[in-house]
C-alpha cells in the first residue's frame, strides 16, 4: 500500500476528543468481557431450553460443536487482520478497508442497531426476572419495567468509569455463572433417568427438519463474540491480546454450550427432554435443581441468572458506547460523540447515548403493555424475543461481510500469512456464515414465537438492514461533501497520510 502526501481537503478529521484507556486489559480480563456478553447461565436455563422446544431436535448439543467451527475459522481471518487494525468499532473497521468506505458506514449503522437491539431486549428479560425474582422471595410486587429501569441504571454507572471496573464486575459475575451450570452438570449426570447417553451428540439428531430453527437459535449464544478486537485499543499488548483471549473465549463457549446441553439432555432423559422444555422454557434447570439441591443453591441459582443478564448488559453497552466512540472520532456522527472521561477514559459521550436510547424503549414497552393480554411475560414475548434476535440478525450477516472484506484487505495489505489465513479460512467461514444468515431470515417468524408469517417477520429485519442501506449513502454523500471525513473512514482518527 503506496503512503505519500495527502491534501489538505482530503485529510482525514481528527475529531477525537481523547482516546480510550490504554493497555488496562490482559488476557483474562477479555476472556470475561467476551463471555460476559454470551450471558452463560441464560443461554443454559434459557437458550437451550428454547432451542429443544422450538426445534424439536435432539441435537442441540451439537448445534454448538458446529457453530463453534465456523467461528474458529472466522476467527483465523478475522484476528490476522486485528494485529494490523485497531480500532474500537471493528466490523465497521474491517469492512471500511476490506469492502470499501460505503459498506463499512452502512455496516457500523447496523452494528449499531443490532448491539443496541441486543442489550435493550435483554434488559426486558433482565425486568421480568428481577420482578418475579423479588415475587417468589419476599412477595414484593414490582412492575417489571421498575427493575429493568434499576439495571438501566447500574449499567449505565458501570459505563462512565473504567473499563477494568467492568471487567472486574463481569469476571466475579461470569465465575459464579460457570460454577452454577457446573453444578447443575454434576447433578444432571448423577441422575440420568434414562442413563448417560450419547444419542443427543449424533449427527442424525441436528442435521433434519428443523436445523436451520436449531443453528439460528444457538447463534445468539456466540453474540458478543466481536468484543476482543473491539477493546483491542484498551489491551495491554494489542498485537496478541485479543486473539488469544478471543479464541479460549470461542473454544470455551463452544465446549461449555455443548457439555451443558447434553447434560440437559441426561438429566431429563432423551425420550422427555423437548417435551419438558416446552412445558417448563427457562425454568426446566431450576425445576431440575429444587428436586436435587438444597433449597438454598436454587435461590442463589435464580439470582445469578439475573446477574447473568446484568453481565450481558454491561458487555453490550460497553460495545454500543465503543462504536459510537469510533464513528465520532471520524466525524462519521457528530465529533461531541467522541468525547471521552478524563478521570475514567471511558467513553462517556457513547454511553449516555445508549442509555438514553435504551431509557425511551423501556418506556414504550412500559407503556404498550400495560393490560397486555400477555401479562407479566410481555416484555418477555416482546421486548426480550423481538429484539435480540434482530439483533442476532444483523450481526451475523456482519460477520459474514466481515469474512469476506479479511480476504479483501489482505490482497491489498501484505501481511506475511500464508493463503490457509488470508483466503480459505476467511472464504469458507463467509459461506458458511451466509448460509446461517439465511436460515435466520427463513426462520424469522418462528424464532419471534409467530405461528404463521406476518408484519413482524419482515418488519423487524428491516428496521436492522434500513439503516445499513442509509449508512452506504451517506458515505457517498460524504464522499462529495466532506473528503476529509471520507478519507478517515475506518482509520481510528490515525494514519493522515495513508490512502487506500
Amino acid at each position: 500500500m503506496a503512503t505519500h502526501s495527502v491534501p489538505p481537503e482530503v485529510r482525514p478529521a481528527a475529531a477525537a476528543q481523547g482516546s480510550l484507556g490504554q493497555r488496562r486489559l490482559g488476557i483474562p480480563a477479555l476472556v470475561f468481557m467476551i463471555i460476559a456478553a454470551s450471558a452463560p447461565l441464560t443461554v443454559v436455563a434459557g437458550g437451550v431450553t428454547s432451542n429443544y422446544a422450538v426445534s424439536g431436535l435432539l441435537g442441540i448439543p451439537l448445534s454448538f460443536v458446529v457453530l463453534g467451527a465456523v467461528l474458529v475459522l472466522f476467527a483465523v481471518g478475522y484476528l490476522a487482520m486485528s494485529r494490523h487494525v485497531h480500532n474500537a468499532g471493528a466490523f465497521y473497521a474491517y469492512i471500511s478497508r476490506g469492502l470499501g468506505k460505503p459498506a463499512g458506514v452502512g455496516s457500523a449503522w447496523v452494528a449499531l442497531m443490532a448491539y443496541n437491539a441486543m442489550q435493550i431486549g435483554i434488559n426486558g428479560l433482565f425486568g421480568f426476572a428481577l420482578s418475579s425474582f423479588l415475587a417468589n422471595l419476599a412477595g414484593l410486587e414490582i412492575p417489571w419495567w421498575v427493575c429493568s429501569l434499576g439495571g438501566w441504571l447500574l449499567v449505565g454507572i458501570l459505563g462512565i468509569n473504567k473499563v477494568d471496573l467492568s471487567a472486574k464486575v463481569l469476571g466475579i459475575l461470569v465465575a459464579l455463572e460457570f460454577l452454577v451450570v457446573i453444578v447443575y452438570d454434576i447433578f444432571a449426570f448423577g441422575a440420568a433417568p434414562e442413563g448417560v447417553s450419547s444419542a443427543s451428540l449424533e449427527p442424525s439428531a441436528l442435521f433434519a427438519t428443523g436445523v436451520g430453527a436449531a443453528l439460528a437459535f444457538s447463534i445468539a449464544a456466540f453474540m458478543g463474540f466481536e468484543s476482543g478486537a473491539i477493546y483491542n485499543e484498551e489491551t495491554k499488548d494489542p498485537r496478541t491480546t485479543a486473539r488469544r483471549a478471543t479464541y479460549i473465549a470461542v473454544v470455551v463457549i463452544a465446549v461449555f454450550y455443548a457439555f451443558s446441553a447434553w447434560a440437559m439432555a441426561v438429566a431429563e432423559g432423551d425420550s422427555l427432554v423437548i417435551a419438558r422444555s416446552g412445558e417448563f422454557g427457562p425454568d426446566l434447570m431450576f425445576v431440575f435443581l429444587a428436586e436435587h439441591a438444597a433449597t438454598w443453591f436454587v435461590d442463589v441459582a435464580n439470582l445469578l441468572f439475573i446477574t447473568s443478564l446484568l453481565a450481558a448488559l454491561v458487555a453490550f453497552h460497553n460495545v454500543v458506547s465503543r462504536y459510537v466512540f469510533a464513528l465520532g472520532r471520524e466525524n462519521v456522527l457528530p465529533a461531541a460523540l467522541s468525547r471521552v472521561s478524563r478521570r475514567s477514559q471511558a467513553p462517556v459521550a457513547g454511553s449516555l447515548v445508549q442509555s438514553v436510547l435504551a431509557l425511551a424503549v423501556i418506556i414504550v414497552f412500559a407503556v404498550a403493555g400495560t393490560g397486555h393480554e400477555y401479562g407479566a411475560l410481555f416484555p418477555v414475548l416482546t421486548l426480550f424475543t423481538w429484539l435480540t434476535n434482530m439483533g442476532a440478525f444483523g450481526l451475523v450477516l456482519l460477520m459474514a461481510l466481515t469474512s469476506f472484506a479479511v480476504i479483501g484487505f489482505f490482497r491489498r495489505t501484505p501481511s506475511g500469512n500464508g493463503p490457509w489465513t488470508t483466503t480459505v479460512a476467511p472464504l469458507l467461514a463467509g459461506v458458511a456464515l451466509t448460509v446461517l444468515f439465511g436460515m435466520i431470515v427463513a426462520n424469522f417468524d418462528v424464532l419471534i414465537g409467530l405461528a404463521e408469517p406476518g408484519v413482524l417477520s419482515w418488519l423487524l429485519p428491516a428496521i436492522i438492514v434500513v439503516p445499513g442501506v442509509a449508512g452506504v449513502a451517506a458515505a457517498y454523500w460524504l464522499r462529495s461533501a466532506r473528503p476529509g471525513v471520507y478519507a478517515g473512514i475506518g482509520r481510528g482518527g490515525a494514519d493522515p497520510d495513508e490512502l487506500d
